[in-house]
């Protein structure tokens, strides 16, 4: 009994103080780290948001390898670093292929080196409502979505680990907390995704590895293409998020070893809704705010072609 109660009053006490110490960093932030000479392993790099945060990465003294499945757009992306005087590596690879993804992985072990910071970002998104979505399309949606997390992670965790130094980023999405009537592929790997991170991250803490950290980033829709045509109800509450503004926001998180990154903060709230009030209230709600209507106006459906 009284063992137990020590316990109960020690986490009492070191959860007050994680609560102390996270509303001080939210006065004020921690430093950001340097990342100069970090090998950067970035899937989803040739076009959008991995585009956007590969420059400003490189832009750090960070060498990137860039990755994605579109050779052209990579190899712009890779032009674009080194035009600016910095450093990128370019790779062809499916990130939703285990073997392809394990193949480039051995090649950047071979011809960069060992890599310190991953940031899993690749996605695709199909936008059709679930007794539409193609059987391919659902598997290439997980595979890419979600498995890819667990290919390239297996592939650079033991270096981190070894040395007790990295970082593990997920882009993940606000798909991540809250279903969405015509993007049930895409939620169920997104929710995949941030449960992988927090997952990985509870995993490192008990292997005492605090040299290795985890940053989960859920935006709300970003305005970088894939989510063409799709409208927020309340504009002015809740925008379309702008890539230059989330890729910001997303370095700066990272660099800070933030744990969780909600963009825009207004939707910890809507995640503390989903918390507390009953399905049917929570599912009105999202009503109101337009989320189930919010890939009406989708345009992707149109141009979803088989990914080979």
């Amino acid at each position: 009994m009284i063992t137990f109660m020590v316990e109960t009053l020690n986490l009492v006490v070191v959860v007050v103080g994680q609560i102390f110490k996270a509303l001080l960093g939210n006065v004020f932030p921690p430093p950001r780290k340097d990342i100069n000479g970090e090998i950067i392993f970035l899937t989803g790099a040739g076009s959008g948001l991995g585009r956007l945060m590969a420059l400003k990465f490189a832009k750090l003294g960070a060498i990137v390898v860039c990755v994605d499945v579109n050779e052209s757009a990579n190899d712009e992306t890779v032009r674009a670093i080194k035009s600016q005087g910095c450093k990128a590596h370019g790779y062809k690879c499916d990130c939703g292929n285990r073997q392809d993804v394990y193949r480039v992985a051995d090649l950047v072990k071979k011809q960069v080196g060992d890599v310190t910071m991953l940031i899993n970002n690749a996605a695709i998104v199909s936008g059709k409502k679930f007794l539409e979505t193609e059987d391919w399309m659902v598997q290439k949606t997980i595979e890419v979505n979600t498995m890819a997390h667990f290919w390239t992670t297996k592939a650079f965790l033991p270096s981190m680990l070894e040395k007790n130094h990295g970082h593990i980023v997920t882009i993940a999405s606000s798909a991540s907390f809250f279903g969405t009537s015509g993007l049930c592929d895409y939620c169920a790997s997104k929710f995949g995704a941030a449960g992988f991170d927090e997952s990985l991250s509870m995993e490192l803490g008990v292997l005492k590895k605090d040299g290795v950290n985890t940053t989960v980033v859920c935006p709300y829709y970003i305005n970088t293409g894939m989510f063409d045509g799709v409208k927020s109800r309340f504009p002015r509450l809740l925008p379309i998020l702008q890539p230059e503004w989330v890729a910001d926001k997303i370095v700066d998180g990272v660099l800070r070893n933030k744990r969780v990154l909600l963009l825009p903060k207004l939707l910890n709230f809507f995640v503390w809704l989903k918390s507390t009030f009953p399905r049917d209230s929570y599912g009105s709600m999202m009503d109101y705010f337009g989320a189930n209507t919010s890939m009406e106006s989708f345009r992707g459906r149109a141009k979803t072609e088989k990914i080979q």
